[in-house]
């Protein structure tokens, strides 16, 4: 055999092993890196859990993905260290309502010893979930947008008609207040014109999307009963204890006709108010525990109340007063209302999903067109952000694409599978393309 017969052989054999056409284990760790797959594992490494999180992190990290995009980048800080970012992409007409994507920095603590991974490592096992908390309520959804805006910015074939803004914002998890609050009545929110608002959902256990037109108010109520102190052996009338216990008598019998309706199938959990003891608080403490033998002057307890936007707030209050803590058996209460019930112009806050408004329908079309399916609209049962945008009579729904899915936002191991949220990339780019190309009249 010629030399150059054996020099071509060797060639031949060179390029055609595996090694030549199969990428080598660090060009596979520089591809893993730059996917969507990844960029979803670092924001979750990042610990934006309460009570301190890592905000600055989190706005660095987006702020670098949003630019690697082509996107505007603005960060506004309503209240120190509590940041707001605000990412815009210009429609060719910006003087239609634009459309808004919000999700929430921050999320609920972790209690590491009870996950079976650690909940800020993202772990990704063999089965494609990727362990995290956050990884559901509700950073897949923040990830989701910039990946569906990355692809949408590199179709030569696609140019928003609307502006689309994107918003991370702090403090959900804690009620909002120095976050979605002051941000929806911001001048800075005002100029950017908003006319339709997705916002966080739920997970389904189905085949179908959960979408949510309302979300129930949070009510926390405490209760707190005087009376005579005095030997333990006496029987008093209207002792702190006794009169506490007549509340929660009351409010328990309330809470189970209101339970009834979610078991009998007339009403879902989300339907009803839901009225949930917190805590309780009273006794004289000793050394050992507490004195048996003294009945306590006071007494307390905390409850959560849960609200839907069909409930009348005054017929609750006057509820509360006259009958769960009445001051003619020595009791007082007081009520803190975590945010909103009606919106600026005193109605229920809730967003139509029929005819009347004529986002539905754009909406409705987009996840169809990429394969979904969407369940009956629904109350949530607890709070997100989107209350602050419907106080402003803004449309808005919360919509988090996980089918097939156990819920687990605050749950112990919480994790999302990693095709479940790659289809999730693939619904927002249908659906934010038939929302920002949207050329109707919008108003409702």
């Amino acid at each position: 055999m010629s030399h150059t017969s054996v020099s071509l052989l060797l060639l031949l054999l060179i390029t055609s092993s595996p090694s030549a056409i199969t990428p080598t284990k660090s060009q596979q760790q520089q591809q893993d890196q730059d996917s969507p797959i990844s960029r979803f594992q670092q924001y979750l490494q990042i610990q934006t859990a309460h009570p301190n999180p890592d905000y600055t992190s989190a706005i660095s990290f987006l702020t670098t993905q949003a630019l690697s995009i082509g996107l505007e980048t603005l960060t506004l800080e309503f209240t120190p260290s509590k940041p707001v970012l605000l990412l815009t992409w210009r429609g060719r007409d910006p003087s239609l309502p634009s459309l808004l994507l919000n999700s929430h920095l921050d999320s609920v603590p972790a209690e590491p010893s009870k996950w079976s991974h650690p909940p800020f490592s993202a772990h990704f096992d063999s089965d494609g979930r990727i362990f995290a908390r956050g990884a559901q309520d509700d950073k897949c959804i923040g990830i989701q947008y910039l990946e569906a805006l990355r692809n949408l910015r590199s179709s030569s074939s696609f140019s928003p008609l609307r502006t689309i803004h994107v918003s991370f914002l702090p403090d959900e998890e804690i009620g909002g207040a120095d976050g979605a609050a002051k941000f929806a009545e911001s001048e800075e929110f005002e100029k950017l014109n908003v006319g339709f608002v997705l916002d966080e959902g739920q997970a389904s256990m189905n085949d179908e999307f959960r979408v949510f037109y309302a979300d129930r108010t949070p009510w926390w109520l405490v209760v707190r009963a005087f009376g005579m102190p005095g030997h333990g052996s006496r029987m008093y009338d209207n002792s702190a204890m006794e009169n506490l216990m007549k509340s929660m008598e009351m409010m328990a019998r309330y809470r189970e006709s209101q339970f009834d309706f979610v078991k009998a199938g007339v009403a879902a959990n989300s339907e009803v108010i839901s009225v949930n003891p917190v805590y309780l608080k009273s006794g004289i403490p000793s050394p050992t525990g507490f004195v048996m033998n003294v009945q306590p002057s006071e007494a307390e307890a905390g409850f959560d109340v849960r609200l839907p936007p069909t409930a009348d707030p005054d017929l609750v209050k006057k509820r509360i007063s006259e009958e769960w803590a009445p001051g003619t058996r020595n009791m007082t209460f007081q009520l803190i209302q975590r945010g909103p019930i009606r919106d600026n112009m005193g109605r229920p806050l809730m967003t139509p999903t029929n005819s009347s408004n004529p986002w539905w329908s754009v909406f409705e079309q987009g996840v169809i067109a990429s394969g979904g399916k969407l369940a009956k609209p629904e109350i949530l049962a607890s709070t997100t952000d989107a209350r602050f945008m419907r106080q402003r009579g803004i449309p808005t729904l919360g919509f988090s694409p996980m089918a097939n899915t156990p819920i687990l936002l605050h749950e112990h191991n919480e994790f999302l599978k990693d095709t479940v949220f790659l289809r999730g990339i693939k619904v927002y780019e249908s659906v934010i393309s038939a929302l920002s190309s949207f050329a109707g009249d919008s108003s409702l």
